[in-house]
């Protein structure tokens, strides 16, 4: 028994050499009540040099991670006095190379008192790998049927492993550490645009690029954007046709990308059609960084590029889809077992290869999917399709589990999911840990659909022991996940409860940043009493649309998204779409949440076919600075910053906040109650005075960017008619036309009239307003006296809305008769005005302008 070294792999190993004077001295009495705590804890070890016939000690310690976990567990079988304290399997730093996943069973579990721990060697690097090391290069002499001219004599050659009695194949290959390059027919960032998709034929267009032949399409494939997903297609056939090459694909992956609605190619001569690009043919390999495995010949092919040694490069490809699954029941969990400090690295990944790959959303892939005939289900009775998903693979896979822990933990150069916490798990801690280089999603938590299950299905189910719950995800840094699956997300919960994703730090990820949700419905579920707080979200959205830093769905009672700091979305380079892009974005069915405090750049939000029950409040620019010096990760993780990938040097969007107005038009005595409007603006981020009322009118006075989110939401209200006022031809501003600076605070003042029904006069109207600062500049003077802080005229038909910004606590009555004091020519152009200008429907004979009064 070694229990000072237990002590030391217990306390994560990265603290002390970072740590001052004063913090290392809270450490030793952490130690050292540690040591008192654990003194009875068994150690078993692991190393390279070490032999699974051996006793698993210091001295001698066992080769494999599957034999100490043998040993843990028959020293639990037989009750053995040593485990009182717990169990800590302790690996030697070096690179194992595992067969088959590392297995843990609910007869593995621990004890809140004596927990099993997989544990890295104080301060060294262990590697639990799913791939294999190539070796065997040598520079290719002649050349190959299909190779590019410009390759030859700079591509190198191997013969491909054998793993299983076969030829390895894969879609990864790591060199030196990096992520190398699947041969592509655009290089670098470029993507082609297809010419059409025919749903029927199930076929699709492209235009055929110079020097590149497309005879030899054996293994080919197509990557196609469309919307919030990318789909893996494998080419049957190609049939040529002057410029353009018309391409069909395998089963079952053709059907379903040509049957389901959501998310479908894009087709649109304003915007571009959707992007694509071919890869894994020969006939692409034409620069350095590029691999391509011939499957036919037995050979790999790689061309290196110039800073890569290929007599001592360390080249992998992977080999496992899964290195660890924990799997329990749901009557016999696994509990009480934990990893620390160790790295996961080398998954693969074939469903793309074997059945291609559609995705619905969040790497979920459709098994099937389709439009309906006629829309309408009972949960949905608008619902249009339907869809059957399943669940990418995961390097570690957790079922049926509570009380895990992984803490300080690394999970890089992964194919799919880093690490997957998939059903009936409770209480597991996810803690200070790297995830990076990864091809889906760094964390999915929760079931999303069970296959058999269609996905606008709620799911609730009858054993309450099947639901995620009280999870906790904190500390994390997640960097350079999703490069293969783009529409695939940082962290991922489905149907979760009482998940806490706390002061996380999440960039360059291709979609969504953080997505908390499934269903989309306003039925009660599984889902509540979960927690997204203090987490920042940065870069992100880099190759998809429709995006947010943190996304919703469905209902999820007392739930909350609280001070988290979302900032920087890239500009994807083929978004069909380029606005529709979110900070915050709660889509369908999303219900009972509380939103508030998050900073944002600005208030770019989408609120799309929500339940009942949202508040929105203090999220944007103005959010105290303390909440956004605190997000991220907390002081004593902040060293995993040092492992940030560095950001593409892509733009980033930037929302244009412009004011509009909407107006609402109600039939008599038809108008919402004041609670109605209060309650709708908690729920719709509105600020307080943001509605006004006058006859059987409404006048919401807001930001161009929620108009997106109220053009759908304010249809609740049941108005009989919606008018936007978004492009305002007039617009006095304080600074700009009096040369100071606006007051701080300040109300609007909101009226209304209409210009006469003649066309030339409402023409001669507007051109007075165009050349009113250069040849009326008495009437900006005049504004300037009355302590106007702005002053825009919106106009819609003929129909005229004005805005008067005065400083808050002033009166309009009192302020205006400056506008006019010593300044004759102000009366003189409202003496010209009147005659363009009537009353709007519902007016007294001799009144023009109307007021709009706040809903107090």
């Amino acid at each position: 028994m070694q229990s000072t070294d237990t002590i030391k792999y217990w306390f994560p190993w990265f603290v002390l050499p970072r740590a001052k004077q004063f913090k290392l001295f809270l450490i030793l009495v952490i130690l050292f009540s540690l040591l008192y705590l654990k003194a009875d804890a068994a150690d078993i070890y692991v190393s390279l040099k070490g032999n699974d016939t051996y006793a698993g000690t210091k001295e001698k310690p066992l080769a494999t991670l599957h034999s100490a976990i043998r040993k843990a567990r028959e020293l639990r079988r037989l009750n053995d006095a040593s485990i009182k304290g717990g169990i800590n399997i302790i690996i030697n730093k070096g690179f194992y190379q595992l067969y088959e996943p590392v297995m843990l069973r609910p007869e593995d579990s621990g004890t809140k008192d004596s927990p099993t721990l997989i544990i890295a060697e104080a301060n060294e690097k262990v590697i639990l790998s799913g791939g294999i090391k190539i070796k065997g290069w040598k520079k290719l002499t002649g050349t190959v049927a299909g190779l590019p001219k410009e390759a030859i004599g700079k591509v190198w050659i191997s013969d491909l492993p054998n793993f299983d009695g076969s030829d390895l194949q894969f879609r990864q290959l790591w060199v030196n550490g990096k992520k190398a390059i699947r041969a592509k027919n655009y290089n670098g960032d470029a993507m082609g645009r297809i010419l059409s998709w025919d749903s029927k034929k199930q076929t699709c267009k492209i235009p055929l690029q110079k020097n590149i032949n497309l005879a030899n399409i054996r293994g080919m494939e197509m990557l196609i954007h469309q919307w919030w997903a990318i789909a893996n297609l494998r080419v049957k056939s190609v049939k040529i046709e002057k410029n353009t090459a018309e391409l069909s694909f395998m089963q079952p992956e053709s059907r379903i990308q040509s049957e389901h609605p959501w998310p479908a190619p894009w087709i649109s001569d304003k915007t571009g059609n959707s992007a694509f690009y071919l890869s894994n043919a020969i006939q692409f390999l034409n620069e350095p960084g590029e691999w391509f495995e011939d499957l036919q010949n037995h050979k790999l092919y790689y061309w290196p590029k110039a800073s890569e040694n290929m007599a001592n490069a360390e080249i992998i490809a992977p080999a496992l889809e899964n290195l660890v699954k924990i799997e329990g029941t749901i009557d016999h969990p696994v509990s009480f077992v934990g990893f620390k400090g160790i790295s996961f690295e080398h998954s693969s990944w074939l469903r793309p290869s074997k059945q291609g790959y559609v995705p619905h959303q969040a790497g979920m892939y459709m098994l099937d999917a389709y439009k309906l005939k006629q829309a309408g289900t009972p949960d949905k009775p608008t619902l249009e399709n339907q869809a059957w998903v399943g669940r990418p693979a995961s390097a570690v896979e957790v079922t049926y589990a509570n009380h895990t822990i992984f803490e300080s933990c690394r999970f890089e150069h992964l194919a799919s999911t880093g690490l997957d916490l998939k059903k009936g798990t409770a209480d597991n801690e996810i803690k200070g840990n790297l995830f990076k280089d990864i091809g889906g999603s760094a964390i999915l938590v929760g079931t999303f659909s069970d296959e058999a299950t269609e996905v606008h299905l709620p799911y609730n189910p009858s054993d309450q022991r099947e639901i995620s719950t009280n999870d906790q995800i904190e500390n994390n840094l997640i960097t350079d996940v999703t490069n293969e699956d783009w529409g695939a997300v940082g962290i991922g919960a489905g149907y979760v409860r009482g998940i806490r994703i706390l002061h996380n730090e999440i960039s360059d990820v291709s979609y969504s940043g953080i997505s908390m949700g499934w269903g989309w419905t306003k039925t009660q579920n599984a889902m509540k009493n979960n927690t997204i707080k203090g987490n920042k979200i940065h870069h992100y959205g880099k190759h998809m649309y429709d995006v947010a830093g943190i996304y919703t769905l469905s209902a999820q009672p007392g739930s909350l998204i609280t001070e988290n700091v979302v900032d920087s979305i890239y500009k994807a380079p083929f978004a069909h779409l380029p606005d529709h892009w979110f900070y915050l974005y709660t889509d369908e069915g999303s219900s009972y949440f509380t939103i508030k405090n998050n900073w944002t750049p600005a208030e770019k939000y989408l609120q799309n076919a929500n339940g009942p029950d949202n508040l929105w409040e203090n999220n944007g620019p103005k959010v105290e600075e303390g909440i956004k010096q605190n997000a991220g990760l907390e002081k004593p993780f902040q060293y995993l910053l040092n492992e940030k990938e560095p950001h593409s040097d892509r733009g980033i969007n930037q929302a244009e906040d412009q004011s509009v107005v909407f107006e609402l038009i109600f039939k008599t005595d038809h108008l919402p109650s004041e609670h109605t409007l209060k309650t709708f603006a908690k729920e719709n981020n509105l600020l307080p005075d943001a509605i006004y009322k006058w006859n059987n009118r409404l006048v919401i006075y807001t930001s161009s960017l929620k108009v997106e989110s109220l053009q759908q939401t304010l249809k609740r209200l049941n108005p009989s008619e919606i008018k936007l006022y978004d492009n305002p031809f007039y617009d006095f501003n304080r600074e700009k036309n009096c040369g100071d600076k606006a007051v701080a605070e300040w109300e609007n003042i909101i009226l209304s009239a209409n210009l006469v029904k003649d066309e030339k006069m409402q023409n001669e109207y507007l051109n007075y307003h165009k050349t009113q600062f250069e040849k009326w500049p008495e009437i900006s003077k005049g504004f300037c006296n009355a302590e106007f802080q702005r002053l825009a005229i919106f106009k819609k038909d003929r129909q005229l809305m004005l805005i008067i910004s005065i400083p808050k606590g002033k009166k309009l009555d009192d302020l205006n008769p400056k506008t006019t004091l010593n300044n004759p020519k102000v009366d003189e152009w409202n003496a010209i005005m009147k005659k363009y200008q009537e009353g709007i429907e519902g007016t007294k004979p001799d009144e023009v302008w109307v007021f709009f009064k706040p809903v107090e």
